[in-house]
């Protein structure tokens, strides 16, 4: 690979700032109480890539690197007065980097279990950690540091939902497109790589070939392994806004969480290129940032997250709960909050399947933005999404094009997206009007619309068809075991039965927020209010069913 000149632990900016905190001599005390010193040699490896569990250091005297095994670039030097680590380790993940001694000194070594047991007890270290290692993840995403390559060619489809997952996870990664052959070259002197298809290189120069995000997520130490010893106070079902916020406000309260997310955090939240109206974020927050924050929050406070696992059956056993995930692994919990919110609505057209990830997409992030330069792009749907979608992807494409069924914006998307939309020059808004048609060999090349009131269609030549028409309740796994309403949906509270509340499901210990909940809002902060209120309901539930 390419030499690059190691990075320093040594802040040259805001972000590096936090990434590389001083701690005062009062935590360092209290770590050194809790922990035990070590004199350090010269290439000595305090742990190396892809290692399961790995201690906290502090170093005292002297230099460590962080390396990337897959080429043994240094990324970055540790120096005295700081110490080592990153978010990975608050999340049960596997080592991304090793940490070899490059200068002999003193280390401060603190077991991992012991670290997530003082942080719990000292809310001014678990800040700081918690925050330098937020930072640091942001770092190496920043760098495409991390020891992780996907290589794919730019339209596959498989690249992209690798890439997605990655992006979304907040996963380190470097992209090597098949076409970049200098780049493929340098990879090529690490390991074998096969000649077509999507490969997943590691740290370890592991190859993957046509790997599936949960495979990937496998190999780095993501998908966390199902304990089926461990009894969970609450399961949470979906990432989303909804589910992060239950997650923060039980683990922040001393309870036991596994949250367990089938596609990435965030939900279909985090597929969000802009957020606007989600309070105290004035300038606006993308979903994935806000979910990233948020799974930061409930990791310091202990929370599992468990992704790409899907929940598949739910049964009930006396008083616990047995959520049975996709590979056949059972998890048990004392309560269980669906917050799994809602699947992508399809269009009803011939050869959607075949061009979806090949033109055809159903968020609109800077991954599919990159595939709308140089090309006309449509837009399917009325709602918020749609309208965040429209403004965002207008900075990238020669025209945008917002096709409706209805008479206009108003009634589906709030006055401040539609009063920027609809007046737009780069945006084309066409209304009573469905796709009727999409043409392409290989990839996308043509959208055909239809007048639904006089039948006459237009086509526009386009890259990008972006579906964006509401989506439908994930509760087909839950077999009959909560009332749902007409639609799909879980009742909850009174709509349940006059002895119900807030958000109670017709099984006493199962409750429902979000997206997925009949009658719910529709948006982020009522998700994260439901999310976080229904904790109250929890902890009235646990105090009656759970002996001494």
């Amino acid at each position: 690979m390419t030499t690059r000149k190691p990075r320093a632990s040594i802040p040259t900016n805001e972000l590096e700032k936090a990434a590389w905190p001083s701690l005062s001599p009062d935590l360092v005390e209290q770590i050194a109480q809790a922990g035990i010193r070590l004199d350090t040699k010269r290439g000595e490896v305090l742990f190396d890539v892809g290692q399961e569990r790995y201690d906290f250091y502090y170093v005292e005297r002297g230099v460590l690197e962080a390396i990337d095994r897959s080429n043994d670039h240094v990324v970055v030097q540790v120096k005295e007065g700081n110490f080592v680590g990153e978010l990975g380790m608050l999340m049960g993940q596997r080592a991304f980097l090793a940490v070899v001694v490059a200068e002999a000194g003193r280390v401060i070594r603190l077991r991992q279990g012991d670290l997530m047991q003082m942080m719990h007890a000292v809310p001014e270290l678990a800040d700081t950690i918690v925050t330098a290692y937020a930072a640091r993840r942001r770092l190496l995403v920043n760098w495409g540091e991390g020891g992780l390559i996907i290589i794919g060619s730019e339209g596959d489809s498989k690249a992209l939902r690798l890439r997605e997952f990655a992006s979304r996870s907040r996963l380190p990664y470097r992209w090597v497109p098949r076409s970049d052959t200098a780049a493929m070259n340098e990879v090529s002197k690490l390991c074998e790589v096969p000649a077509t298809g999507t490969v997943v290189v590691t740290g370890r120069s592991q190859v993957l070939p046509e790997p599936t995000p949960k495979a990937l997520a496998c190999v780095i130490g993501m998908d966390l392994a199902a304990d089926n010893t461990s009894l969970f106070d609450v399961i949470v079902i979906g990432a989303g806004p909804g589910g992060l916020a239950a997650a923060v406000y039980a683990s922040s309260e001393g309870l036991d969480v596994l949250v367990v997310e089938d596609t990435a955090i965030g939900g279909q939240a985090g597929t969000s290129s802009r957020i606007e109206n989600y309070l105290g974020f004035p300038a606006g927050i993308s979903g994935a940032e806000l979910a990233f924050r948020s799974s930061v929050q409930a990791i310091k406070f202990g929370a599992r997250i468990a992704a790409p696992r899907r929940a598949t059956r739910l049964t009930r056993e006396n008083d616990l709960f047995c959520v049975t995930l996709d590979d056949g692994d059972t998890v048990r919990g004392r309560t269980v909050v669906l917050a799994n919110g809602v699947q992508y609505r399809r269009l009803p057209l011939a050869r959607l399947e075949e061009l979806e990830g090949q033109g055809v997409y159903y968020a609109a992030t800077d991954l599919e933005a990159r595939f709308c330069r140089d090309t006309e792009v449509v837009i399917v749907g009325g709602g918020n999404s749609a309208g965040q979608a429209a403004m965002f992807l207008s900075r990238f494409a020669s025209k945008t094009h917002v096709v409706v069924r209805g008479e206009g914006l108003a009634v589906t998307m709030s006055a401040y997206l539609s009063d920027r939309v609809e007046p737009d020059q780069r945006i084309q808004l066409w209304t009573r009007t469905s796709v009727s048609a999409l043409v392409g060999e290989s990839h996308l090349e043509q959208v055909v619309l239809r007048n639904n009131d006089t039948g006459e269609e237009s086509t526009i030549r386009s890259k990008a068809l972006f579906i964006m028409i509401g989506a439908a309740p994930n509760t087909d796994w839950l077999d009959g075991q909560v009332a749902l309403d007409e639609k799909g949906f879980v009742r909850t509270g009174r709509d349940v039965g006059p002895e119900f509340d807030g958000f109670a499901t017709s099984l006493p210990g199962i409750y429902a927020v979000g997206d997925i909940r009949s009658g719910s809002v529709k948006r982020v902060a009522s998700a994260v209010g439901e999310g976080s209120v229904v904790i109250a309901a929890v902890h009235e539930y646990l105090s009656a069913h759970t002996e001494p």
